[in-house]
């Protein structure tokens, strides 16, 4: 694959009518409130609503992204063929592990943002953000928005009511294959879905597009997780890549390439020289190897994935923001 309700809080108020001639013939005892009565008079407090989760947009039913309304399964869709017998299906899917929670309506609660994914059969895929908010029988979708094909989601954040994305997207020279323009762009959500806001062209793509945050290792592979311990981190400073490879300290040169936008050219991998356990060792190794021969990267939801070639191997290793 290439992205209320207000909680109420109700008071009840107890109102004493003074009558003279009542309160002069009631008791103490009488006018004492019972432990069960005193319980029934707390304020009630209604448990605040939470917003979507990324697994609740797994089994949700869109019906304006596309060309047929489609209900995800697990995250995914798969259409009938368009033709009897084909082999070519649409599809579409939930990008994982992306969601943004954010007050988008002004009503004082959080709605989430999800990325989603369209495919007719072609190279195009079609990324759109989708908007949901929590009740009752569960979630109900109040509006999405296309954001185009083979786009790339650097990050996401909502802000003052207004879903932000920095993007690399196609740029007036660029191919539909080889987006190289960096951007902003903003979604308003009304009474009539969502609204694009002006984009604000940032760049021009550059290995120091992720520079700037430190990025950790989860998968040697889209399929293989990466462990845990020991950890792999990655970082961009002045035309350079460093970070913990698992046991050492590494650093390498690093450049864009003449392969077109998101090619890279690594140089030969410097090291501290530190023995770890033979488990660390390993990891630290492969990854070298990995890093070693990339050659691309590009941006998926929020993360950093950088393409590798080693003989007849091919792949992906795919890296995660440090959260502060």
């Amino acid at each position: 694959m290439p992205r209320i309700a207000k909680p109420h809080f109700f008071c009840r108020l107890a109102f004493l009518v003074a009558v003279a001639p009542v309160l002069a013939c009631t008791s103490a005892e009488d006018t004492a409130a019972k432990p069960e009565e005193a319980e029934s008079a707390a304020p009630d407090a209604a448990t605040p609503v939470t917003p979507p989760t990324h697994e609740d947009f797994a089994n949700a039913t869109f019906d304006s992204i596309g060309e047929v309304p489609f209900q995800l399964t697990r995250g995914r869709w798969e259409g009938e063929p368009f033709e009897e017998g084909g082999a070519s299906v649409p599809t579409a899917g939930l990008v994982d592990a992306f969601i943004l929670q954010g007050d988008l309506t002004g009503d004082g609660t959080d709605e989430s943002i999800a990325l989603l994914w369209t495919n007719s059969g072609g190279t195009g895929t079609f990324s759109y953000i989708a908007a949901a908010t929590r009740e009752d029988q569960g979630i109900s979708i109040l509006g999405t928005a296309e954001i185009g094909d083979r786009i790339q989601v650097r990050s996401g954040r909502i802000v003052d009511g207004r879903v932000e994305l920095d993007v690399v997207q196609g740029g007036p020279e660029d191919g539909a294959c080889c987006p190289s323009q960096l951007a902003t762009r903003n979604w308003t959500l009304g009474a009539d879905g969502f609204a694009e806001g002006d984009p604000e062209v940032t760049g021009t793509l550059s290995v120091e597009a992720f520079g700037g945050t430190e990025w950790v290792l989860s998968n040697f592979t889209r399929e293989e997780q990466a462990p845990t311990e020991p950890e792999v981190t990655l970082t961009v400073e002045e035309g350079r890549i460093a970070g913990s490879s698992g046991c050492n300290r590494y650093f390498v040169e690093v450049s864009e390439s003449d392969g077109g936008p998101g090619s890279l050219s690594i140089g030969p991998a410097g090291s501290t020289q530190m023995m770890c356990p033979d488990e660390a060792m390993a990891v630290e190794d492969r990854f070298l190897k990995q890093l070693g021969g990339a050659d691309s990267y590009s941006f998926l939801a929020g993360k950093l994935v950088i393409n590798f070639e080693l003989g007849d191997d091919y792949g992906s290793m795919i890296f995660t923001q440090r959260q502060p």
